[in-house]
């Protein structure tokens, strides 16, 4: 297979290049890194000339609903007209366990995501994840005060990036599937625990203090709304193998 993979080169877009390849597909980065932007529609549909599938992991840095809302929302139109266009069978997004359970600005953003897909004129796939292991690590920066980091409070069902990547290439190959079982990891933390674990582990220093969220979106990740609400994949490496 010929596979385009947006955002190829992140987190988890390199994890799906590398099983790919290991597949024996052929794998086209959608990147800026590799000259695309996919907030724009320039010259997509030539990159996409005889691609099978498109995997989608794009990611953008904002909790500002707008701002999430026109990143994921431009992205997946460009892809899904492409694609459209150049006659593209298949195309899997990634999304987030509990995006429509968790009243933020980044969540709102991939609903617009998962609707657009579903909507949209190309056969599809959405794989709903639930935070990656490096997410421990990542919400140290988040909101930061000299050595203090303020981690949210929040149960969490952390899976491995690679376990992630795995798994959209396995959709990819198996064709349009529409809403496929979400994926999350063997077991279920306090992301505070985690995040002071890292910080142990890498002698980061920090000091760790809990953040209540307010208002319903606080109370939905404190109650597990990001974790999984039934039966799915569940990766194998637990978050202190993944740790070292």
């Amino acid at each position: 297979m010929r596979i385009a993979i947006a955002g190829g080169t992140g987190l988890v877009g390199r994890h799906v290049a590398d099983a790919a390849r290991s597949r024996g597909h052929e794998v086209v980065t959608l990147s800026r890194s590799a000259g695309v932007d996919l907030t724009s529609a320039d010259h997509l549909a030539a990159r996409l000339a005889h691609v099978d599938a498109v995997i989608d992991t794009t990611n953008v840095g904002t909790q500002r609903r707008k701002a999430a809302e026109r990143f994921f929302g431009d992205v997946t139109r460009h892809l899904l007209a492409a694609g459209s266009a150049a006659g593209v069978g298949h195309h899997v997004a990634l999304s987030i366990i509990g995006a429509d359970r968790v009243p933020m600005g980044y969540y709102a953003g991939k609903c617009v995501q998962e609707r657009l897909v579903e909507a949209g004129p190309v056969p599809w796939s959405v794989l709903r994840s639930a935070q990656f292991h490096e997410f421990a690590e990542q919400v140290l920066g988040f909101l930061r005060v000299g050595p203090v980091s303020l981690v949210p409070g929040m149960l969490t069902q952390p899976v491995a990036a690679v376990e992630v990547g795995a798994a959209l290439v396995d959709l990819a190959e198996r064709g349009p599937a529409g809403w496929a079982p979400e994926i999350a990891g063997p077991e279920i933390h306090q992301l505070v625990d985690l995040a002071r674990r890292v910080d142990r582990h890498r002698g980061l220093g920090r000091r760790i203090v809990p953040l209540r969220v307010p208002g319903a979106a606080g109370r939905a990740v404190r109650g597990g709304a990001l974790t999984p609400a039934a039966d799915g994949l569940r990766g194998r490496m637990t978050f202190d193998e993944w740790l070292g």
